[in-house]
């Protein structure tokens, strides 16, 4: 944990908390010391630990700033729920705002009903990725059921990106854009032509991150970084 995270404003911790033992037995904190915390989505600072005892950690906590998230949307095809944790992991961590995920016409329609949804375990992900990037801001995340509802939701008003193999031809790398952006990515088998033809359509533009097939986590990341990165963002 490079910050340790709060739904609301406090100023204890029991000692049976993650985050206790956290600052305790990795960080080795003391009384007087201090740790990076936040509240999700509403600020950012410091707090400073008051006392020890044998219940648990008092500390004071002084916010600084606001958490920011970049303006980046990302609708992502639903893959196996284990491929799934790390995608959100890593899109938290590197500060997209909004998570679409979606069901696909080459995807298994089963992993949308997958226990991590029902049962909110995906939300300790998106918490995984915001500490690790030491910051509180969490993006949202919405359920479509198919490509043409997972549009509606995104941001009319974007730069609107389809990142595909089959009818992609400007490289992310080097194209132009502009904020806020929507960044689309297919399952492993990648978007059937169906749904190429509705983002097409909607003015999502084709583009490549190289020559190669990528797994859906691994285009992820990297387009998400590279789109950061003609954002001027990274």
């Amino acid at each position: 944990m490079n910050i340790i995270l709060f739904e609301s404003e406090q100023n204890s911790l029991p000692l049976s908390d993650n985050r206790a033992k956290h600052i305790l037995e990795i960080l080795k904190l003391k009384e007087g010391d201090t740790f990076k915390a936040g509240v999700i989505n509403t600020s950012e600072g410091l707090a400073t630990i008051k006392e020890i005892n044998g219940k648990e950690i008092l500390f004071d906590y002084q916010a600084t700033s606001v958490p920011v998230l970049y303006p980046v949307t990302m609708i992502i095809a639903q893959v196996r729920p284990i491929c799934m944790k790390r995608i959100l992991r890593e899109a938290v961590s590197l500060g997209c705002s909004k998570i679409i995920l979606t069901t696909s016409d080459t995807g298994e329609k089963s992993y949308a009903n997958s226990n991590i949804y029902k049962s909110g375990d995906y939300i300790d992900y998106l918490l995984d990725g915001a500490m690790q990037s030491a910051h509180a801001g969490v993006p949202e995340v919405m359920f479509a059921e198919n490509a043409s509802k997972a549009i509606a939701l995104a941001p009319s008003t974007a730069t609107h990106i389809l990142l595909d193999n089959a009818v992609g031809s400007t490289p992310l790398s080097s194209a132009t854009v502009t904020a806020p952006a929507v960044l689309a990515i297919g399952p492993e088998r990648g978007w059937s032509d169906r749904e190429r033809e509705i983002f097409i359509s909607n003015g999502y533009l084709p583009m490549l991150l190289g020559n190669r097939v990528l797994r859906t986590e691994t285009a992820c990341s990297t387009g998400l970084a590279i789109l950061l990165s003609r954002l001027n963002l990274l």
